[in-house]
């Protein structure tokens, strides 16, 4: 770093201010604010599967699930979009947009007549949630103080699933044409997502900047205006708040962007085995995700031979399952720590999913027992899924958190696509199991392979502040090309 750049930085305390602040009501409204976008990617998941529109746009089964795979290439779009921008332009402008991007796509995609406008739409309000992904992930992680983040993040994540319950109870009423007419109830259904965004749009407007964000950028007389206003909120609840130590003050030169060479050089070069990790557990969980969700029911119909009506009701306890884990599990990434908590959440995920496939292929389970068995299993999986995206947004520098998490989102979306057609394949017309099985022995390896990795290569995060985790790239005196090893003993 030249003379004339260090003469340049700027000190400040806006970090270590944000994570000494006790739990307030301020962090209720950022979790409630920002935490809404896992609910609405359940909500549309579950209508899309759903197919109430099959029907009244006179689709085929191969053209609605293109819908699906329409819809999840748009997250992978978005993401990769928004990602950058959200690093660029700030973690507010993109969360506003983003949601008002699902809101108006996903209202218009109700008013499709023919397969090509609905598809045109679902893609477009897939851009917006995988835009959220990114802006609202990193947002979280940099307005929770340390100690809380890990809860706060994986819970959040797990609320997919209150979502997914939200959008199968709609169906339920809705898609009844007993109750409904045909070509109306989808259409109304198409509407939760954004009157829920609606109400949350306007909650959003009073969730600040991320302060980290912006002394970066060289707007660090915003940011502590922004933390002040924080600060006097919580001591009007009557909370005391610590002094901060004038040593943890941190000295960053300003800067607007990060070339794609700096992107390179931070994935591979200062940070590899981080790579690793985050690749790995975001394609892991992925998969194994993907290839279950999204052939459980033809599992129960064409081995257990349910119907289409029964299977629904097997949905809830499923949901239940992945929705419970997280929210009782989460406090444990803050207490026991990261790279236990995440090493054997993907274990045991991995475990029980392995004893199941076996009890399958020998014929003793039934629809009950196989259901109870993935409850199980995903109570597990869902608290570490929802761990890869806290360990994505926190073991990279501020500046390329959003592109972090778009990059490793876009792989997993783009390998996890391939789960549910691999299962698909091996399910059949439910006459032999052994293909099944192995599909079963690969998902459960695949999900405890995610689990070494992260034991062998994880970063124990817990509690300590995100620059502590990884120095900003805009550190004043940052030793370029500090790796892992070196940042991980901080």
């Amino acid at each position: 770093m030249t003379a004339a750049n260090s003469a340049a930085a700027v000190s400040s305390l806006v970090p270590a201010r944000m994570d000494r602040l006790p739990w307030a009501r301020f962090h209720w409204m950022v979790v409630i604010g920002l935490g809404v976008s896992w609910i609405l990617d359940g909500i549309e998941i579950q209508l899309i599967s759903a197919s109430g529109y099959k029907e009244s746009l006179g689709m085929s089964s191969a053209e609605v699930g293109l819908a699906g795979t329409i819809y999840l290439m748009g997250q992978v779009v978005g993401a990769l979009v928004f990602g950058r921008l959200t690093d660029r332009w700030g973690r507010k402008r993109l969360f506003i947009t983003t949601l008002a991007l699902y809101l108006i796509a996903s209202g218009i995609a109700g008013f499709a007549w023919t397969p090509w406008f609905l598809y045109v739409w679902r893609f477009i309000a897939g851009m917006g949630i995988g835009g959220e992904y990114a802006a609202v992930n990193s947002a979280i992680d940099e307005l929770i103080p340390a100690r809380f983040r890990g809860r706060v993040d994986i819970a959040v994540n797990g609320t997919y699933w209150a979502g997914a319950m939200i959008g199968a109870v709609g169906s339920v009423f809705l898609l009844d044409h007993s109750l409904v007419p045909e070509n109306l109830g989808w259409r109304i259904a198409f509407f939760i997502g954004p009157l829920l965004g609606l109400i949350i749009i306007y909650l959003r407007r009073h969730i600040p900047e991320s302060p980290r964000w912006m002394v970066t950028h060289g707007r660090e007389a915003e940011a502590e205006r922004i933390v002040d206003d924080i600060e006097a909120s919580v001591r009007e609840q009557g909370k005391a708040l610590a002094p901060v130590d004038p040593k943890r003050a941190m000295h960053i030169v300003p800067e607007e962007s990060v070339s794609y060479a700096q992107l390179v050089d931070v994935f591979f070069r200062q940070y590899p085995t981080r790579t690793v990790l985050g690749v790995t557990m975001m394609v892991t969980q992925s998969f194994l995700y993907n290839a279950i969700f999204f052939t459980y029911a033809l599992v129960l119909q064409n081995f257990y031979h349910l119907d289409p009506s029964q299977t629904a009701v097997y949905f809830f306890p499923f949901a239940a399952g992945n929705l419970i884990g997280p929210l009782l599990l989460g406090p444990l990434f803050d207490t026991v720590g990261r790279r236990r908590m995440i090493f054997g959440t993907y274990l045991l995920a991995g475990v029980v999913l392995l004893v199941s496939a076996f009890l399958f292929r020998q014929e003793v389970l039934t629809a009950n027992t196989h259901t109870i068995f993935w409850c199980v299993s995903f109570f597990f999986a869902s608290a570490g899924a929802s761990s890869a995206y806290l360990t994505v947004s926190e073991i990279f520098p501020l500046e390329v958190r959003a592109q972090a998490i778009s990059y490793f989102f876009a792989i997993a979306q783009v390998v996890g696509s391939t789960g549910p057609l691999l299962f698909g394949w091996l399910v059949g017309e439910g006459t032999e199991r052994d293909p099944l099985f192995w599909g079963y022995v690969l998902g459960s390896v695949v999900m405890m392979v995610g689990g070494v990795v992260a034991l062998v290569y994880g970063v124990d995060a817990e509690g300590k502040g995100l620059e502590d985790i990884a120095e900003p790239l805009t550190k004043a005196g940052r030793a370029r090309g500090v790796g892992d090893t070196a940042a991980e003993t901080i």
